[in-house]
């Protein structure tokens, strides 16, 4: 059979394009070389949904930013993802940055977001008691949000895949020809016939593109981000995202509260030439728990939960990097670095003008009844306050057996550990995993190709 389009990579970005082209009739394939969706660079991401509010005005990325926040809130609900409005706050911690608030807040009175406000250090203090006395003032974005921070995606693909999309996990794109009319992919499942191609690798679309159309607009230079996550108990210490005021390079540490209730701090900054590893750092960890500490006091002693690092896809420029090639049938979407989470539905319905511009048909289609995916957040009903959940499979998260049923069964089913953690929250608290484990493994036996209780599947 032979698509209309093949989309290359389901991180967050792939995942909301393939649900786009989906619902305006396409016949979609969505090839990832990972275990699973998210398994790249898209797994490590903060959880926020912006508003846009301190993108470049203008931009593309402002544009995507504020369509993919629009559209997530028209269709949260039906998909049953959660939404946590929790308020952002900039921060000011010395003089010159205060002085700076003055330019994000006209900045985002540019992008449309009009109901911001700077406030000084007693509002700042009354709204959040557990910072620092050192906080000064701060730039109240009371329309940030929380969300899950890899639902969205599953229920993206699965609403694709219930309009016949194709997904292919596992599966490497090793090369391609194009005939004037169709693409021949080769990949390690076999040959993908399409007549378009979309380039969302990531980390390594830069490479894709000069395997496939032997040339690249633009160079990947990965860069890591390291997080912190505190225990439970750190939840309570901050309402409002807290943000710092950025500079040229990057936006800086966050302190944030998540979905899953917990307090995150990070991401770190650092640029490497190695695309698929990311490691963490005790140096630089010790260092983001010592800026926490800095910003909320009250977190000195407090235990830390986990730590992971993500590798975002950057380029030599800070812009989005989408390019559509129409002699070639072909678009390439590189260089969604940080703001992916919240631009990827407007980056999807901006591909979709891109195809539309060179030539590409569309038939829209009725979405079909929507399956709601399981909630995860803390401040929504979970599993286990529902009758029948069978028992508790992971106590530090309270992840039922039906849960992790649900997990292997759904029509994108979890093929290895870390998509069943991505869809259920499982080993992901205080002991990660060393109770839960031989559960699991129990569970799921015969399920992954890399079976739990081999050791290598962790």
């Amino acid at each position: 059979m032979v698509s209309d389009v093949a989309i290359i990579g389901a991180g967050v970005v792939g995942c909301a394009i393939a649900r786009r082209f989906a619902l305006e009739g396409l016949a979609v394939t969505l090839i990832e070389a990972g275990g699973d969706i998210l398994s790249g660079a898209s797994k490590a991401n903060s959880a926020i949904l912006h508003t846009g509010f301190d993108a470049p005005p203008g931009s593309l990325e402002h544009a995507c930013i504020r369509d993919g926040y629009a559209e997530y809130r028209e269709i949260h609900q039906a998909l049953g993802l959660p939404l946590l409005r929790s308020g952002a706050l900039v921060v000011a911690w010395d003089e010159s940055e205060e002085a700076g608030l003055e330019g994000i807040r006209a900045k985002a009175l540019e992008n449309g977001i009009d109901n911001v406000a700077v406030i000084g250090r007693a509002e700042l203090h009354a709204r959040e008691p557990g910072l620092s006395e050192s906080a000064r003032a701060a730039l109240f974005v009371p329309d940030e949000a929380l969300i899950d921070p890899w639902s969205p995606f599953l229920a993206y693909v699965e609403q694709a895949m219930a309009h016949g999309a194709t997904v292919l996990r596992g599966t490497r794109v090793t090369g391609g020809q194009f005939n004037g009319l169709l693409w021949r992919l080769e990949t390690t499942a076999g040959p993908v016939e399409a007549s378009s191609v979309i380039n969302c690798a990531g980390n390594h679309g830069d490479e894709i593109d000069k395997a496939l159309l032997g040339h690249s607009a633009f160079e990947i230079r990965p860069r890591k981000g390291q997080f912190v996550v505190f225990d439970k108990a750190a939840y309570r210490l901050a309402s409002a995202i807290i943000l710092p005021v950025p500079n040229e390079r990057t936006k800086g540490v966050v302190v944030t509260r998540t979905v899953f209730g917990n307090l995150l701090v990070g991401p770190t900054a650092e640029e490497q030439q190695e695309r698929d590893r990311a490691d963490v750092d005790r140096g630089a960890l010790e260092a983001l728990i010592r800026r926490g500490i800095e910003i909320l006091p009250a977190l000195a002693g407090m235990p830390v939960t986990a730590c992971y690092a993500g590798l975002r896809p950057a380029t030599e420029k800070k812009d989005y990097r989408i390019d559509a090639y129409a002699e070639r049938n072909w678009i390439s979407v590189g260089g969604i670095r940080s703001t992916g989470l919240s631009a990827s539905l407007g980056i999807a319905r901006h591909v979709l003008r891109l195809y539309q511009e060179a030539g590409g048909t569309i038939a829209p289609v009725p979405p079909a009844s929507a399956s709601p995916v399981p909630n995860l957040a803390e401040h929504l009903p979970r599993d286990y306050g529902r009758p029948g959940y069978g028992e508790i499979i992971c106590h530090c998260e309270l992840v039922t057996k039906r849960e992790i049923e649900v997990a292997l069964s759904r029509p994108l089913a979890a093929r290895d550990f870390g998509g069943l953690k991505r869809r259920t929250r499982c080993a992901m608290g205080r002991c990660q995993g060393f109770n839960c484990s031989a559960r699991l493994a129990s569970l799921t036996q015969g399920r992954f190709a890399v079976p739990l209780d081999s050791g290598a599947a962790r």
